[in-house]
């Protein structure tokens, strides 16, 4: 009796010595295999006495359902899994276990969220294993009463840091959260000051170390000169919060030197658009939820080292406030980027309100806009003649042919003016407007602004349009009913001249020749990424898509069908609207319709409108010839060996490790760079927006922003997503050999501003890396942000090398859009064109190569990708592939061969102008010309559906060869072609699917 008592004593005391001393959290990197054992465990220390181990472990776990995961004992010991175990009580606060101490005293292990990885290895998904019934019959039969607490929790481990809760997901109990609630029942809501290194993470619970410290009304820091010091202010809501906000004060020192208040800045409730439009945000909080407020202040270079007092006032929207004393010590150290050389210090939100290169300069080559007269506007090689309603009249541009210069000869696209149409459904006539003409309200090198407005007694039209240096034209078409209105449709006629309309992207159709009947397209947002279509020719086109007022940039790259299109209520009208293009008279119409409505009295509509001209500008074929790509981190001396003299540096490289934060190892980047230099390459890095890097240090700032950075989403995804961010996300690529999991970004909606975070992180790595240009996987910003990107990049004479890769987007995921059709908005910045994975070059026509993968009607040249591309059919466009990102990748053959016959400076005549000087004679395999002063290179390749011999057709005058005297050689190229020579002449034999690279002199 008394043992037992004594032993009842014990355990008593152990109880209380456990509940009384708070937990150990610590890393143990490699411990384990976080695979198979999770990211996390409890060290248990068994003292015993007798067969079975009872321990409590007081985890505070912010997962929502602990009792449906896995937990797996193991010996310390011998490292086996113990599976006589026994859940007694497991909730997110604690869990209760008993097991068999299969080594007697000692330590065992507890993982508790052990997982595995299903689905793709580069978007997997994450598995937590349900609980498994392994104690043996036997040993829970024999267990008996269960004893007192016996083991010593000696702490909670995880894998690494990285993967670590404590402190901010450490979650405060119920009792805990109960009893801070009801202390302070008559508040509206707590503030918890918090400083920049420890990120509020939790929005639906409180973290223990708040229960701890208690809310507060002071915060204390400190910040050099020139530091944006970032801090946080967690709201706690003890009833719904409408509306909250943060009043801030100057701060002052007692020498009466000040910091401004307009120096202090909250960006959960204000901030500056990625297109430079100020705006503010509405905070709402649930009861009992957390809301972050990440604040700074600016600290002046100017200001005197000291300590600034001042103040910084929470409200609500019923005037409840909370005031918090500010008390920030600035040292004397100057910090002459504002600290952003370490982002761990949270310095770099400053740049999501940043307005760098907003303003909209002219970007080389392009030249200042001319305006003539009322109507006409001129710019690189095109023309643009407004109508008096406002619309394009004429569009004309001035490219040759060949696109290798821009001559005098205009080319005109329209058969007749861009017009409108609204027709009654009574009579089946038109109403009939009448245009007061055009007024310009902005004249200036980059942008031409004007407005229009036509007007009848039934309706008004008010026009608002815009023309940019890169030729993008935006149209504003407000339509006002002015009486009730019963019309039978409302169309846009794009009517254009057939010569200049020979191909078509977009709208459900491939790359390639317009159709020759009439094609007929509807909207189909929900499934596709459908609003618009290029037209053209190789030195004529347009591109036109339709939105509304509501239009929202949608998802792309495999995400689209989670964040889709929007359907303007005008040119959709609930499914009665849609596109006819084809032949009608002497124009090629793009028939643009909406189909019946009623309008009542004062109800408005937007259809609304953009337009890309094209060609943007003429090729550089010298650029492509010298610009050789090498698409691997490797050593640069190794690099430089090979002859490329561009490096592409990819992500998940020690060098740029985590996708689109090319931050934390840029000391590392900078070394690589300057040798790379020393060596005569450039060097390029992946860097873009689409998806973020979960080890980006800014997360769950972003996070705060609700979905204004990151789409709403299902969760899910790798283990640190799910264990650290919970839900409402949308997983994205993932690296497995380090980890690195991202998330998608949402794009130009909310407000965009991780676009300014973009503009100023490549702004930062220009200038203090020393970056030669990006590289772009694919892209979720628009053209705003691209000319700002362009801008900073080509800074001081810096090369600003853009080259963009894309997948084919043709498929469901992407929602059947072309990549072309997709990204042409950004070709006007772009170096070079990678298209990409799944684009088929053995199956689809020249008119496909020309349209979707060449860029040369845009005035763009590419690259091939998949499976090392077609290099026969390559060369009719210039184009290799890329070394050694793919199989059968290796275009040093061809380089050597432009070498040899000396490519810099030659004249590109492609198969696609009328003055190509070599020809076939069969359609299915053209000849390009690359012609220099004393001798061609002719890069001919076969489509044909067999073997086929060819007799060239050569015009010796346009190309200065006397036949008498010519020679026709095959110069040996390795996995190309054998050396061959070829009399003036012979018949050449054509192997399907290859070609011929041949030497005239």
């Amino acid at each position: 009796m008394q043992k037992r008592f004594f032993l009842f004593l014990i355990s008593l005391t152990l109880c209380s010595l456990i509940k009384a001393q708070p937990l150990q959290y610590s890393t143990c990197p490699g411990c384990w295999n976080p695979d198979s054992l999770g990211n996390h465990r409890a060290v248990v220390r068994f003292d015993g006495p007798g067969p079975v181990a009872h321990v409590k472990i007081a985890w505070r776990r912010r997962d929502r359902d602990p009792a449906g995961h896995r937990i797996i004992v193991q010996d310390g010991r011998t490292g086996a899994r113990i599976n006589n175990v026994k859940a007694l009580a497991i909730t997110r606060e604690a869990g209760e276990l008993a097991f068999q101490p299969s080594s007697g005293k000692g330590t065992y292990y507890v993982y508790y969220l052990p997982y595995r990885n299903e689905g793709r290895s580069n978007y997997p998904k994450g598995v937590y294993w349900q609980p498994d019934m392994t104690a043996s019959r036997e040993w829970l039969a024999g267990i008996g009463k269960i004893p007192a607490l016996n083991c010593r929790v000696a702490g909670i481990q995880s894998i690494d840091s990285f993967n670590s809760f404590y402190p901010m997901e450490v979650i405060a109990t119920a009792a805990e959260t109960r009893s801070l609630r009801a202390k302070h029942a008559a508040e509206p809501f707590l503030v918890f000051p918090e400083d920049r290194g420890h990120s509020i993470r939790m929005r639906d619970d409180l973290p223990y170390r708040w229960i701890k410290a208690g809310p507060r009304n002071t915060f204390e820091g400190e910040a050099d000169r020139g530091e944006y010091y970032a801090y946080q202010l967690g709201v706690y809501a003890l009833r719904p919060l409408e509306d909250v906000q943060v009043k801030f004060s100057a701060l002052t020192s007692v020498t009466g030197k000040r910091i401004p208040a307009a120096a202090s800045s909250c960006i959960n409730t204000a901030g500056v658009s990625y297109d430079g439009r100020p705006f503010t945000k509405t905070v709402t909080v649930a009861e009992g939820k957390v809301q972050a407020l990440w604040c700074g202040i600016d600290v002046p270079a100017s200001t005197a080292p000291g300590i600034y007092s001042g103040t910084a006032v929470v409200s609500d929207g019923t005037g409840s406030t909370r005031k918090i004393s500010i008390r920030l010590t600035v040292r004397d150290k100057l910090l002459a980027d504002g600290g952003a050389g370490n982002p761990a210090a949270m310095t770099r939100l400053k740049w999501l309100n940043s307005t760098l290169a907003q303003e909209n300069t002219v970007i080389a080559p392009y030249i200042p806009l001319k305006i003539q007269g009322d109507t006409l506007i001129s710019l690189l090689g095109r023309s643009v003649k407004l109508s008096v309603q406002g619309f394009p009249e004429q569009i004309q541009t001035f490219f040759t042919p060949e696109m290798t210069d821009i001559g005098t000869t205009p080319n005109n696209l329209l058969a007749e003016n861009i017009h409108f149409h609204f027709t009654r459904r009574s009579d089946g006539k038109d109403i009939r407007l009448k245009a007061q003409g055009v007024h310009f309200l902005e004249k200036s090198p980059g942008t031409a602004v004007w407005e229009a407005s036509s007007a009848a007694d039934e309706l008004k039209m008010e026009v608002h349009g815009s023309l940019e240096f890169d030729g993008f034209m935006a149209y504003t078409v407000k339509v006002t009913a002015l009486q009730d209105l019963d019309l039978k449709d409302i169309v846009m006629h794009i009517p254009f001249q057939k010569e200049a309309a020979v191909y078509m992207i977009g709208l459900g159709r491939k790359g390639g020749y317009r159709p020759d009947s009439m094609y007929h397209w509807k909207w189909d947002v929900a499934h596709k990424n459908q609003d618009g279509a290029w037209i053209g020719t190789v030195n004529e086109g347009l591109q036109y898509s339709l939105y509304d007022e509501h239009y929202v940039r949608p998802l792309n790259t495999n995400f689209y069908l989670q964040k889709p299109l929007v359907a303007p209520s005008s040119w959709d009208n609930n499914g009665k609207g849609g596109i006819d293009i084809g032949i009608k008279g002497k124009s090629m119409l793009a028939n643009n319709y909406s189909g019946a409505r009623l309008m009542k009295k004062g109800d408005t509509l937007y259809y609304n409108f953009k337009l890309l001209i094209t060609p943007f500008h003429t090729l550089n074929t010298d650029a492509q010839w010298a610009m050789r790509f090498y698409h691997k981190y490797d050593d640069p001396r190794i690099i430089r060996a090979t002859g490329a003299t561009v490096v592409n540096i990819h992500h998940a490289t020690p060098i740029n490790p985590w996708i689109n934060y090319p931050f934390i190892e840029w000391k590392k980047m900078k070394g690589f760079i300057d040798t790379a230099h020393s060596l005569g390459l450039k060097v390029k890095i992946y860097n873009t927006v689409r998806e973020l890097s979960d080890h980006a240090y800014e997360i769950f700032a972003l996070r705060s922003l609700g979905h204004e950075i990151y789409p709403a989403g299902p969760g899910k995804g790798f283990s640190w997503l799910q264990e650290h961010l919970g839900d409402d996300y949308i997983p994205a690529w993932f690296v497995p050999e380090i980890k690195d999991a991202a998330i998608i970004n949402s794009g130009t909606d909310g407000g965009g501003r991780w676009h300014n975070y973009y503009v100023e992180g490549m702004n930062w790595l220009v200038r203090n890396v020393g970056i030669d240009g990006i590289y772009l996987d694919d892209v979720a910003f628009d053209r705003v942000t691209m000319k700002r990107i362009k801008r900073v990049l080509t800074q001081d004479g810096h090369p600003g090398i853009i080259d963009l890769h894309s997948a084919n987007q043709y498929n469901p995921r992407d929602g059947y859009n072309n990549s072309a059709n997709l990204y042409m908005e950004h070709f006007p910045y772009l170096n070079r064109l990678w298209f990409g994975e799944y684009f088929d070059y053995e199956n689809n026509p020249p008119d496909f190569f020309l349209t979707e993968v060449s860029g040369i009607p845009f005035g763009l040249m590419g690259e091939m990708l998949q499976g090392g591309g077609n290099p026969w059919r390559g060369m009719v466009y210039g184009m290799t592939n890329r070394m050694p990102w793919s199989d059968n990748a290796d275009p040093r053959p061809i380089w050597k061969a432009w070498d040899d016959f000396g490519m810099q400076g030659t004249k590109m005549i492609g198969y696609w102008s009328p003055a190509c000087p070599v020809k076939t004679g069969v359609r299915e395999i053209p000849a390009t010309v690359y012609k220099k002063r004393d001798a061609v290179l002719v890069a001919l390749a076969s489509w044909a559906s067999q073997d086929t011999t060819v007799r060239l057709a050569i015009d010796w005058q346009s190309i200065g060869i006397d036949p008498a005297h010519a020679t026709i050689e095959a110069p040996e190229i390795k996995n190309f072609q054998p050396a061959r020579h070829f009399a003036v002449g012979d018949p050449l034999p054509v192997e399907k699917g290859k070609g011929w690279l041949l030497v005239i002199r």
